[in-house]
């Protein structure tokens, strides 16, 4: 029930040449192929770009420096109030 068979395709063809007429689906039909061709043509494109000229990293890829671990700086305390003193 709900799948299409080749009959439904076939009579689906049919009115839309009714509708649309030939000239038409040709020439959208022609457009679309148009698209893609030129679709594929960008992406071809966006690969040779790629690989002729590489971009920089915008992040800093080195290594952070290294750090002094036998020193740990300790935030001043604030003084105590003794009641005593």
């Amino acid at each position: 029930m709900g799948s299409l068979s080749i009959w439904h395709l076939v009579l689906l063809v049919i009115l839309g040449l009714l509708i649309f007429g030939t000239k038409r689906l040709t020439g959208g039909a022609k457009d679309i192929g148009n698209a893609v061709k030129e679709f594929k043509k960008a992406m071809a494109d966006d690969a040779d770009a790629k690989k002729t000229d590489p971009v920089q990293p915008a992040v800093d890829t080195r290594p952070p420096p290294p750090v002094d671990v036998t020193r740990v700086e300790r935030p001043p305390q604030p003084p105590r109030n003794d009641p005593q003193g």
